[in-house]
């Protein structure tokens, strides 16, 4: 079976895209869980955290700063917002392309559920 994110990447099937660059790409979550709630995804395939090569610390830095774009595009930058990355099922992953959450526009509880 493919990968939903890889296919999102490849135009292959649509999604609401709100920042892309030549090392990632953002779009809007399909069940967002915060008024704003974004997926930034690595343009290359990396299942999880737990799958990162040494290699990978460059395009995972580039996803983290694409992050920050997103934040200050949605004006979430005052406000504050959150980056959320889970690696593995019992962390809550359910697309196995590592994908970084930005949530904001509300006050997030700590600790998270």
């Amino acid at each position: 079976m493919g990968c939903l994110f890889c296919d999102l990447l490849e135009k292959k099937i649509p999604a609401d895209v709100v920042y892309e660059d030549e090392h990632a790409l953002a779009f809007r979550d399909i069940r967002p869980v915060a008024p704003t709630h974004v997926l930034v995804i690595p343009r290359k395939h990396i299942a999880a955290i737990h799958e990162l090569a040494d290699d990978d610390a460059l395009a995972m830095g580039r996803v983290i700063v694409a992050a920050r774009n997103v934040a200050r595009k949605l004006g979430l930058e005052q406000g504050g917002y959150r980056l959320v990355v889970n690696d593995g099922d019992a962390a809550g992953q359910t697309v196995h392309h590592i994908h970084v959450h930005v949530l904001g526009g509300r006050n997030l509880s700590w600790p998270p559920g």
